[in-house]
């Protein structure tokens, strides 16, 4: 597979980023309260930074060991967000990745993106599991993650070190034949 795929929601397209997103990107992950809630997101997040992280994605996409898409609202084309799977393809497993600007919280927006990658995740790169994680002062994002029928399997302490401080993780997870059960369910 060479060319990354756009999927399109009800309300949403997730598209391959370009470098004229660096703006935007920087914009919006780079407030603080994006950054908090995420293990590698600096703060400040500069142009060059944003520049340099979808510089990475079409080489990681084609050697099959990520693939982010951009999250943008589907009648403007505006960006809000980014939404990924960090693929482990030797154990045919992902880990899904993600973050909302914060004037697109509370709209569902979140919950619409990660159900089209899951499924995307399954279905094109055959992954027996999809796993995530959040910190657990971050609740919101477990609400995600259980809505899209992920399972919560536990906290690992003090799992993250971010700006110093230990933090705790939440870890979700679903198995393909789960997956396929909900699209039997619907």
């Amino acid at each position: 597979m060479t060319d990354q795929p756009t999927l399109e929601t009800e309300r949403l397209i997730l598209r391959p980023f370009s470098l004229e997103d660096s703006e935007r990107v920087s914009e919006l992950a780079g407030v603080k309260e994006i950054a908090e809630n995420t293990t590698t997101i600096p703060h400040p997040y500069e142009r060059e930074m944003a520049e340099a992280w979808i510089g990475m994605h079409k080489e990681q996409f084609k050697k099959g060991e990520n693939v982010v898409f951009a999250v943008c609202l589907k009648g403007s084309g505006e960006l809000i967000g980014a939404m990924g799977l960090i693929l482990k393809q030797d154990h045919d497993r992902g880990e899904l990745g993600y973050w909302i600007g914060l004037p697109y919280w509370n709209h569902g927006y979140c919950t619409e993106a990660a159900r089209a990658v899951i499924a995307y995740g399954f279905e094109t790169f055959n992954l027996i599991r999809i796993a995530a994680i959040h910190f657990t002062r971050n609740p919101a994002s477990g609400r995600v993650l259980e809505k899209i029928g992920m399972h919560f399997e536990g906290v690992h302490r003090q799992e993250i070190k971010r700006w110093g401080e230990y933090q705790d993780v939440a870890c979700y997870g679903m198995l393909r034949e789960e997956f396929s059960l909900r699209k039997v369910e619907k």
